[in-house]
């Protein structure tokens, strides 16, 4: 229940506070991570439904387009980091289309081999040639 804290860092481009923590009465020693709060964001889908915003869902497609690919998790989290800062600076509630628009121009600069994989999964093409629009249009 008691704890003291041994070391505090600043990780995550100030985002976070790693700590170094010593349980005072076995003296075992542990490392906690300390985000900033985040207010809650709603997600209007394309239905017009509303959910809450989930970072885990969010991260794990972009996980997915980044298969096999050599990534850093650290830029991941920071990109996510730096969306959701956007997002909650412009308001409350957030259209997925834009949601994944963003995510896709942040990829583009990343790893043009991610971008195309979210966009494969994410955009709705009918064919080939939609595909191959949104590859010349984003070359």
């Amino acid at each position: 229940m008691d704890t003291k804290v041994i070391d505090s860092r600043v990780v995550e481009w100030w985002q976070a506070i790693r700590r170094r923590r010593e349980c005072e009465f076995c003296g075992h020693r542990f490392t906690t991570f300390e985000k900033r709060g985040f207010t809650e964001l709603l997600v209007i889908k394309k239905d017009g439904s509303k959910e809450m915003y989930d970072r885990q869902k969010l991260k794990k497609a972009i996980l997915l387009a980044f298969a096999k690919r050599k990534f850093e998790w650290e830029e991941i989290d920071t990109m996510l980091n730096n969306l959701e800062m956007q997002w909650v600076a412009d308001h409350n509630e957030i259209q997925s289309q834009q949601i994944w628009d963003d995510v896709l121009r942040v990829l583009k600069e990343v790893d043009p081999i991610a971008f195309v994989r979210f966009a494969s999964v994410y955009r709705s093409f009918e064919d080939l040639d939609d595909f191959a629009q949104l590859l010349k249009k984003n070359k």
